[in-house]
Parts: structure tokens; sequence; C-alpha cells
């Protein structure tokens, strides 16, 4: 798994799909207080990568589609025993739950996507990402830090001189509270770049271990 083509890769993916993946994150939001539809959405939002993978065209109101519903008694079951595991591990001194976390990480998908049992999908994702966790950390390290520099720099060139000072004793409050409109303005959209990014790259890091093909 090569990290760069993972990140290039992920970043494409989500720009082609910036507003179907905005949209159904928006119609996902409005909907999450409706008990049981909510189930599937949140089912679908998680399979996204999946069908993103694949160069598959997003269409927003299919997280509403019924047959992601028909997973939740797996989905529930796999949560658990996720859960339990990584809360386990984080008990031997923390460091194995974070590995479970990232050995089982596909584990959703491949439940929804390749329709294996909680059990299978588990053994299959650890199988996966064997040998290949600590690339996936320091990509997901490599956007998270990327995104705080670029909001920081934005931030820091639309400030004035007072707002400049509040840099040195407060720069995460200073980042979002000072600044002109404009600034403020591009701190907006590199966040809402964020998620779709998340997706675009969980696709990549899918496509690359499990081997589809668009």
């Amino acid at each position: 798994m090569d990290i760069t083509n993972v990140i290039k890769g992920g970043v494409s993916i989500a720009l082609k799909n910036f507003f179907s993946l905005l949209a159904a994150s928006i119609l996902y939001f409005l909907t999450i207080w409706i008990p049981y539809l909510n189930v599937g959405t949140t089912i679908a939002m998680i399979s996204l990568p999946a069908a993103l993978s694949r160069g598959e065209v997003i269409n927003p109101t299919e997280i509403f589609n019924s047959k992601y519903r028909k997973n939740m008694g797996n989905f529930f079951l796999l949560m658990a025993l996720m859960l339990m595991g990584i809360q386990i591990g984080l008990l031997f001194l923390i460091i194995p739950g974070i590995v479970l976390t990232y050995a089982w990480s596909m584990a959703l998908l491949l439940l929804v996507d390749k329709g294996l049992n909680p059990i299978q999908a588990l053994h299959e994702s650890n199988k996966l990402t064997y040998g290949h966790k600590l690339n996936m950390f320091l990509i997901y390290l490599i956007i998270s830090i990327g995104f705080i520099v670029i909001l920081f720099l934005i931030g820091s060139l639309g400030t004035n001189q007072e707002c400049a000072d509040a840099f040195y004793l407060d720069p995460l409050t200073a980042m979002f509270v000072c600044g002109a409109g404009w600034s403020k303005l591009l701190q907006a959209i590199v966040l809402m770049l964020y998620y779709p990014i998340q997706l675009g790259v969980m696709a990549m890091i899918y496509k690359s271990l499990c081997g589809t093909s668009e």
C-alpha cells in the first residue's frame, strides 16, 4: 500500500463525488432522529467507501434503501464484538486496542459489501490489514495534520494584529473566532472537504486491500 497514491487517490475520489457525498451527509443528519430508519442510513453511510472504490456513482437518496436495514442484526452484533475486543485491548496498556482498531477497520465494509457474517468479517479484515496497519495509521495521521495546518494557515493569514497576538495564547480558538470573512469562508470549505476525503481515502485503502476495480 503506497501512502502517497492512497492519499492522492482519496482526494481525487472525494473531489469527484463531493456534492453527492455532501448531500448524503446532509440527508443523514436530517433524518438521524428517526428510529429504525437511522440504522439503515448509518449502515449505508459506513458502506459508502465500498461503492466509491469501484467508481460507482453515488446517489444521495440511496442511503434510504431498505436493503441496508436487512443487515441490522449482523451490524449490531459486529459492532458489539468490535467494541468489546477493542476495549479489552485498551486495558492492555492501550496499544493492543489501537492495533485492533486498524486490524478490524474493514470489517463493517466487508459485512455489507461481501455479505460476510460478523466473525468472517473480523477474520477477513484482520487478514487483509496484516502488514498494512502502520501505513493506514500514517495515512490518517497525515490527513489530520494536513487539515489542521491548512486551517491554521488560512486563519492566521486573515487575522488583524489583535487576533494575531491571540494566536500565541490560544491558536485553536483564535483560528476560528478571529479573522476576516474570506478566511472563515475558506475554513468552512476546507472543513466540508474533510469527511469526503476521509471516505475517499478509506475507499482507496479498501480498493488496495481487496483488489476491487472500477
